[in-house]
């Protein structure tokens, strides 16, 4: 019998043609794994394509709902943001692809995986990571990086396949360089190559419009929210996947989420690419907004700090690994009173509060007024200033009497 090698397959041209590839370079039998994380009419046709192709076998694996509450969920709770702006969306995705790759090569008794991320990108990184820190005794094939691969370009991509047999709707022509899940959608390539040049957005966008084209009335939102975690939208219980789906549309309707950025990969080059995540987006905002009024100040220090290592750990590939836990856990205990209700209004690309409510409050509305409470007097802040300040007026005479000498 033939070794097996498990294929991460998505269906487009890349992948197709790794199929005949491996056949003939490595006499594998080829079985497709494609992850269902939400790539919705992407997988339209795939069993027929990939047994066109050689493969032996296909999978199609939905892992949207444990895409959802296990690697979302805790980025959403940790405020996880890379470089401020993107919201980690083909990142989150990858170690349950990685996850969900292995499972299969184990039930299949695979001896590799293979993908077609590119030398160049940070894909390569998140898949091997992942697939090293689970599965250590599994080949990694990684097509683009393997000296028997000498197809550069769609042209020959397309040429090699029909060598072999194989005649696909795929066209040469040039289209952005996308990644689309429940989450989200990236774009790269064509004049985002350009810094200088404006995105075409009537060309590119995918889940909605630009804050421009989004209508000229706003639309309230309600969300509640229990430990963290979005149970509810406009007072309707929801799983946390149909929460997800029905904010993407309501913020793709008002131009919500869209990011264009200029960002650092792994590999050290910066890359710029375009981001539409409409729902992330307004999830993100409403459980921050929660946050605001149950976390106290020197929590809310940490987590941010947190939150930025989370994003650098999930960025770089580094999800299975101890690190991750710790960062979780300690955002984990932070969401036990982070239950509340966050309304919010979208329009043409904001985000607009509403009112916010929590049983688990710590705003009090005595301390906060201008007026005088009995939980605090105006004059015990003198003596708090005298100790706060000290350190900056002892310096302060201490270089006086420096310059005197």
């Amino acid at each position: 019998m033939k070794e097996k090698v498990i294929l991460a397959y998505s269906g487009g041209l890349d992948t197709t043609a790794i199929i005949p590839w491996l056949k003939e370079n490595y006499d594998y039998d080829v079985i497709c794994c494609c992850i269902d994380c939400g790539q919705g009419e992407e997988l339209d046709g795939l069993e027929e394509r990939a047994k066109l192709s050689g493969a032996s076998k296909l999978y199609i694996e939905n892992i949207i709902d444990e895409f959802c509450d296990e690697y979302i969920v805790p980025c959403v709770q940790a405020g996880a943001v890379y470089e401020n702006k993107y919201l980690l969306g083909t990142s989150m995705a990858r170690p349950g692809i990685a996850k969900r790759l292995v499972e299969i090569a184990r039930k299949e008794g695979a001896t590799a995986i293979c993908h077609g991320a590119t030398g160049k990108g940070n894909d390569q990184i998140r898949f091997e990571l992942g697939i090293k820190a689970l599965a250590p005794d599994l080949k990694i094939i990684a097509a683009w990086r393997d000296d028997k691969w000498d197809l550069q370009s769609r042209e020959a991509e397309i040429a090699y396949c029909k060598a072999h047999g194989i005649d696909l709707p795929f066209s040469a022509d040039s289209s952005y360089s996308r990644d689309r899940n429940l989450w989200h959608i990236s774009h790269e390539g064509l004049e985002l190559e350009d810094p200088s040049l404006a995105p075409d957005y009537d060309h590119l966008l995918v889940l909605g419009v630009t804050p421009e084209k989004a209508p000229e009335e706003g639309e309230y939102v309600t969300m509640e929210f229990e430990a963290g975690v979005p149970v509810s939208l406009n007072n309707k219980k929801m799983k946390v996947s149909e929460i997800i789906t029905a904010l993407n549309e309501l913020g793709g309707k008002h131009g919500i989420g869209i990011v264009d950025i200029v960002e650092n990969r792994v590999v050290g080059m910066k890359s710029r690419g375009v981001y539409e995540t409409p729902g992330g987006t307004i999830l993100m905002e409403a459980h921050a907004q929660l946050e605001e009024l149950v976390l106290d100040r020197a929590t809310m220090e940490v987590k941010k700090d947190m939150g930025n290592k989370l994003a650098q750990i999930v960025y770089e590939g580094k999800w299975f690994t101890p690190l991750r836990e710790a960062v979780q856990a300690f955002v984990t205990s932070t969401q036990q009173y982070v239950t509340g209700e966050v309304r919010f209004k979208l329009y043409k690309g904001n985000i607009i509060k509403a009112g916010t409510t929590s049983p688990y409050s710590l705003y009090s509305e005595s301390l906060a007024s201008f007026t005088t409470g009995d939980l605090y007097d105006h004059h015990d802040a003198e003596g708090f200033i005298t100790l706060f300040g000290l350190p900056l007026k002892v310096r302060a005479m201490k270089m006086a009497e420096a310059e005197k000498k």
